[in-house]
Formats: structure tokens, C-alpha cells, sequence
């Protein structure tokens, strides 16, 4: 797709979105990410980041007010838990996925080579991007008509299912439940450059390795190896044996 196709032919978006836009140089702005225009000074163009702050807000007033008026009995608390998986980089990756964003996703040479059109953060910062652009373009109200028919879809299997309560949360809970301790988690590896780096974290009971899990931060990571710890601990009586 050539750099002409991609700043004006935005009708599969569009289509996906059920949004016709007014003002295609809002779609331009949010699928720019800055490191394209770093490569190409002769692009008067700005950059998705300023859009994305403001399409990062809407989506957390539409999603705060839709849960506030759904779970009427749901603590603060809770509700803080579930906005938080709803909003998660992978669910905001996996809605650009299926809008197709990174194929029209401008960047670097760079940062297309090292796979920037699938990273999952990069796609997640663009969606929030489109929705800004949505809202300068169409307005409030489209946007939440929009947000409702995807990302808030899952909002009942998240609440029915306990999957806000986030996996380091429920890890620690069981183990001091089962063990009466507090497990530990310990970086294994870094892997890869500054600015697309792989940890590998360990969780570790009574200084026993349970698991491990790999992420783009070591937040991530210990997210996944939580998660992995929580199957095992509700398969195993006791994997400390």
C-alpha cells in the first residue's frame, strides 16, 4: 500500500468503525506515530500523540459512566478493577486488530522492521487515537455508541467471571490462603534493545520457583507468571511437593 493510498483511502476503517469521516486529516494525525515523522521532516504532519490523550479520556468517561449505571451494587474499587481489564493494551490491541489499524499504521523504517504494525502497545496507543479523532469528527455521543458495541460487549463475562481482579491480586490471595506466605517475584532475563525489551520474571514460593512468565515490561511479565501460578494452584493440591 503506498504512502498516497494510506493518507486518503481510509474506507475499510471506516466501513469496520460504521464512521464516515468529515475530516480524513484526523485519521491522518491519529495513524502517524511520531517516529515516522522523525524520519520524514518534509511531512507537515503532526504526530497520534496529542489525539490519543484526548481519545484516552473519552473512552475513560464512556466506560466509567456506562459501568457506574450497569453495576449499581460494585464497590469503587471493583469498578476501578474492571474498567482497568476492559481498557488492558491487549483489549485495545485486539480492537485495532480487528479495524485492521496496523495496516495503515504510518511509522519508521525501524520501527516497522522490528514488527511495530503487530506490537500491542503501539496498536493499543492508536486506537485510543481513532477514538480521539472519532470524537473530534462526530462527536460524544458517537463514540459511545460505538465503544458499546465493542469493548463494553465484554463487560459481563469480566464481572460474571471475576476477571477484573487482576492476576497478581488473586496469586497473592491464594498462596496466603494455602502457604501463609507472600510469594516473591525475581527477574530471570532482559532480552532485546532499550526500546523493545523482553523480561522473564520468576514467582517464587518459600524461594521455590512456581512458574515464570515473559511480557514487555516487568510488570507484564509478572502478570503472566501470576497468572500461570493461579493454573497451577487450582490443578496441584500443592506444588511446593
Amino acid at each position: 500500500m503506498n504512502k498516497q493510498k494510506k493518507m486518503n483511502n481510509y474506507e475499510a476503517i471506516e466501513e469496520k468503525l460504521g464512521i464516515v469521516f468529515q475530516d480524513k486529516s484526523l485519521l491522518d494525525i491519529a495513524l502517524t506515530h511520531r517516529s515516522y515523522l522523525n524520519e520524514h521532516k518534509e511531512v507537515s504532519l503532526q504526530n497520534n500523540e496529542r489525539i490519543e490523550f484526548l481519545g484516552d479520556a473519552v473512552l475513560e468517561l464512556i466506560i466509567s459512566s456506562y459501568l457506574f449505571k450497569e453495576y449499581p451494587n460494585k464497590p469503587e474499587g471493583d469498578l476501578t478493577n474492571i474498567r482497568a481489564a476492559l481498557v488492558r493494551t491487549e483489549s485495545l490491541a485486539e480492537e485495532s486488530r480487528n479495524l485492521g489499524i496496523g495496516e495503515y499504521l504510518r511509522m519508521s523504517k525501524g520501527e516497522k522492521e522490528s514488527g511495530g504494525r503487530d506490537k500491542d502497545y503501539l496498536l493499543a496507543n492508536t486506537f485510543e487515537a481513532v477514538l480521539g479523532a472519532i470524537y473530534q469528527d462526530q462527536g460524544f455521543d458517537v463514540c459511545k455508541t460505538y465503544i458499546e458495541r465493542t469493548l463494553l460487549m465484554k463487560a459481563d463475562r469480566i464481572v460474571e467471571n471475576n476477571l477484573f481482579i487482576d492476576p497478581k491480586t488473586q496469586a497473592q490471595e491464594i498462596i496466603q490462603a494455602k502457604f501463609k506466605v507472600t510469594p516473591i517475584y525475581e527477574v530471570l532475563k532482559q532480552d532485546g534493545p532499550d526500546h523493545d525489551k523482553t523480561f522473564t520474571v520468576a514467582l517464587k514460593i518459600n524461594n521455590k520457583q512456581i512458574a515464570s512468565g515473559t511480557g514487555s515490561s516487568k510488570q507484564k511479565a509478572e502478570e503472566a507468571a501470576a497468572k500461570e501460578t493461579v493454573n497451577l494452584l487450582e490443578n496441584q493440591a500443592n506444588p511446593l511437593n
